[in-house]
């Protein structure tokens, strides 16, 4: 596993059920709400640090998305992507990174075309039982509860990063 995360250039999310923990919230004005984890944005700032790109494919169209993805500096940002090998053939054409430089991090059944094409394929400890059979590696924490963080860990410690990206917490 080592060996394929050592080459990521860029890591893919899902956000529902990876980002979040997959409730949406709609208030009695029609106003969307997500839950997001500060460890797992506090996981993608530090990937950024070590040179990693972070992008977002999302089933779903949100406000809540767009600003959370601004929030964290993520540009490679699609959204209502029902087909989401569509979005990823473009993430590669706009960045010239290839299948093997590239980690996904999904939930579900529309996440298994990606899942199968990328060097590293994760999913969250509560992703649906279909998706487990494509992916190299299912974190202990479910999704919005420290799923993404845990991938970000992986690879800066794979990639041995991590001393150099946590020093100045250690100070």
């Amino acid at each position: 596993m080592d060996e394929r995360l050592q080459n990521i250039k860029l890591l893919i999310l899902d956000v529902d059920g990876v980002m979040t923990d997959g409730r949406i919230i709609f208030d009695s004005n029609g106003v969307e709400s997500k839950f997001f984890n500060v460890k797992d944005g506090h996981g993608i700032k530090m990937v950024q640090r070590a040179g990693i790109q972070v992008g977002i494919i999302s089933g779903r169209q949100s406000v809540v998305v767009t600003n959370r993805a601004a929030e964290l500096g993520i540009s490679l940002v699609y959204q209502k992507a029902l087909d989401k090998l569509t979005p990823y053939l473009d993430v590669l054409a706009r960045t010239g990174f290839n299948d093997s430089e590239v980690a996904f991090v999904g939930d579900d059944v529309i996440d298994i075309p990606v899942l199968r094409r990328v060097g590293f394929a994760a999913a969250p400890a509560d992703a649906v039982d279909e998706v487990l059979p494509h992916v190299h590696f299912t974190t202990r924490n479910r999704g919005g509860w420290g799923a993404v963080r845990e991938i970000c860990d992986l690879l800066l410690k794979a990639q041995g990063r991590w001393d150099e990206i946590t020093a100045r917490y250690f100070r």
